[in-house]
């Protein structure tokens, strides 16, 4: 059985159109995808900025003066206020104030009441290395031999 040219013009011409049909398909499940995943993001994304916006005023309702937070926040004020004796470390205290914020923020955070026994300032990576002995360390470190193994 031999094929003719028009039988075989006539396959050319459904294999092409099967290709066009399978290109015109797949191009529109694409697009509903493509609507769908915006569609989640945008939804994830207005999910976020509302968490977002609740944390910041959560952490504004935290940042307020012990004077201006509600009356149920203030309570452990006093104990935290009695029980803390800030250290001082080269000059740097940690304030009254900023002790009571840090312990609502674990209180918040912990759904229990906390106490503060200590609080100090730490100093910064930049204070702790001193760039004349980092540098003799690179030294020290880049004058070894070291033997390749092979």
């Amino acid at each position: 059985m031999a094929l003719t040219f028009g039988d075989l013009m006539i396959v050319a011409v459904l294999v092409a159109l099967g290709c066009a049909v399978t290109y015109i398909s797949l191009q529109r499940a694409l697009r509903r995808m493509i609507s769908e995943l915006r569609q989640s993001t945008e939804e994830r994304l207005s999910a976020l900025t509302s968490s977002l916006s609740a944390a910041e005023k959560r952490v504004a309702e935290l940042s307020l003066s012990p004077a201006a937070m509600p009356a149920a926040r203030t309570e452990a004020a006093p104990v935290l206020k009695e029980a803390v004796r800030p250290q001082k470390e080269k000059g740097e205290e940690v304030a009254p104030e900023m002790l009571v914020v840090i312990a609502a923020a674990v209180t918040a955070f912990l759904g229990k009441k906390v106490r503060i026994r200590s609080a100090r300032m730490l100093q910064s990576p930049y204070e702790i290395v001193n760039p004349w002995s980092q540098q003799g360390r690179v030294f020290v470190q880049a004058s070894h031999n070291l033997r390749s193994r092979g």
